[in-house]
């Protein structure tokens, strides 16, 4: 019990793990710091019951800077608690577009849908209506050309559209229906939040796909509902009028036989009379939404390749970004050639509120410094990409049996039993059994040797240079081992690994 004791103070103990999540939650970012240094593995930590890692609990309350070194630590992006929520889906629950950003930077998985009702990380937004974050979700599927907003609206007018991306992939994502055939879009226009409405439309959101009877989900409002039935429940007359724009049916009924006027007088919506019935002549227009960002997914790939940070000080730049004046100009717009560096391109393209601009497609953003609409972003020749090497806090690095150091006090002819291959890799601390004492009853590790430091000093190969140890080396016996580990040596040995 001792020697399991020890090893949990060693390896990630609860406390120091409960540390981590309280860092995290509080958003302490030196003490979480000093934590992942001291144990990298307590990111992998997960609360008893609900099972929240720290990255959820930093996800969940926005502090992004943590998020950022839970994952440079080398943490599971898809971890999921109880509930089957990952990161990414607290982080939209709760509209943290920061904390969104850097996990899709990280290429955390949009399609990973929870276990109570099987929503996904847009049907979380959307219920809450985080636009912004929805933005960022799909930075992936629009694509940076400037007719897309056309393709968008050809695809809701059952036209041939241009093949310049994969619309059925984005098209997928958006109308993948949770528990019930919900869609974000239901979710949305239930909740009365226009802009995620407007949002979801021009990005190919589907109108006429309706709600089933499956038993999981509460529905006040009966199976074979559109979205336009659950607006009318939500009683928001602009989300209303924007589903009937894009040609929503108002005579649609469900399995209740009602249509969405029926649900408004049903629900005592009285001011949705007007617009839901057939009395109205004509519907207001919409431009399209101002949250659609033409440039995103040029800027995140480019951030994927080559970072969006940069060391180089405002005295060593002799180009800095002329929007913060503190890294280097690593990318340039398409159109005018203004140079930004990637870290403020990639803000740009993600707190871009602005529909139109003066000289721009629908979804560009105006240049900060010509007004001029961006529509994509390229990188510059001087630009590199980072090279993708493991860091020395990954978790999946073996360690290695000459990165150790020998006890002083131990004697030659009690320390191994074999000692054919000096440097054997070995597995990551992951279970105990790289704990097992067939082999390392008289080590003591080294954490500035570890994880493959190139100073390693092959301390066992130069103690066993004398051919009269290694003789007595490989003489060992189990009767002088089970002699060595006895009394005083032994609590010596244990104490060894605290």
């Amino acid at each position: 019990m001792r020697f399991l004791s020890l090893v949990g103070k060693s390896f990630g103990c609860s406390a120091s793990g409960e540390r981590l999540v309280s860092a995290a939650r509080d958003g302490d970012l030196q003490e979480a710091k000093a934590l992942l240094d001291f144990n990298p593995r307590l990111a992998r930590y997960s609360t008893f019951g609900v099972r929240n890692s720290p990255l959820h609990y930093s996800a969940t309350h926005g502090h992004n800077e943590i998020v950022s070194l839970l994952l440079e630590s080398g943490v599971d992006i898809n971890l999921r608690n109880y509930r089957g929520q990952t990161a990414l889906m607290q982080a939209c629950q709760y509209g943290h577009w920061e904390v969104v950003q850097t996990l899709i930077l990280y290429k955390a998985s949009i399609h990973r849908a929870d276990y109570l009702n099987g929503a996904t990380a847009l049907h979380l937004a959307a219920l809450n209506g985080h636009s912004q974050c929805i933005r960022l979700l799909l930075a992936d599927h629009v694509p940076s050309i400037p007719n897309f907003c056309s393709i968008s609206s050809k695809r809701s007018k059952n036209h041939k559209s241009v093949p310049d991306f994969d619309e059925g992939a984005l098209y997928g994502v958006i109308n993948r229906p949770a528990d019930g055939g919900v869609t974000a879009l239901h979710m949305a226009a239930l909740n009365g939040h226009v802009e995620t409405v407007h949002l979801l439309l021009d990005l190919g959101a589907s109108v006429t796909v309706v709600t089933l009877e499956d038993g999981t989900s509460i529905d006040l409002i009966g199976s074979g509902s559109t979205p336009l039935h659950y607006a009318a429940r939500g009683g928001n007359v602009q989300c209303c009028q924007l589903l009937i724009a894009r040609c929503a049916s108002m005579t649609t009924e469900n399995a209740n036989g009602w249509t969405p006027l029926m649900v408004a007088r049903s629900w005592h919506k009285d001011w949705l009379e007007d617009t839901l019935s057939q009395r109205q002549e004509g519907q207001p227009k919409f431009s399209p939404s101002p949250y659609i960002c033409l440039p995103l997914m040029s800027i995140v790939e480019i951030a994927r390749e080559c970072g969006c940070r940069s060391n180089d000080s405002p005295a060593t730049c002799l180009d800095p970004c002329v929007v913060c004046l503190e890294r280097k100009c690593t990318v340039a717009a398409e159109d005018c050639f203004h140079e930004f560096c990637t870290h403020c391109a990639l803000y740009l393209c993600s707190t871009n509120t602005t529909s139109t601009v003066a000289h721009g497609p629908p979804g560009s953003i105006p240049c900060p410094l010509c007004r001029h609409g961006i529509v994509s972003f390229t990188k510059l020749e001087s630009t590199k990409p980072i090279i993708k090497g493991i860091a020395r806090t990954s978790l999946s690095l073996p360690f290695c049996a000459c990165a150790v150091e020998i006890p002083e006090s131990s004697t030659d002819d009690t320390l191994f039993c074999k000692l054919d291959n000096p440097c054997v890799p070995l597995s990551p601390f992951g279970s105990f059994r790289s704990l097992s004492c067939r082999r390392f009853h008289s080590l003591k590790l080294n954490p500035s040797l570890c994880m493959g430091s190139p100073d390693v000093s092959h301390s066992l190969v130069s103690r066993a240079t004398d051919c009269s140890v290694k003789n007595q080396l490989l003489r060992c016996s189990r009767s002088s081992l089970r002699r060595w580990t006895s009394q005083n040596e032994r609590r010596r040995w244990l104490c060894s690994f605290n």
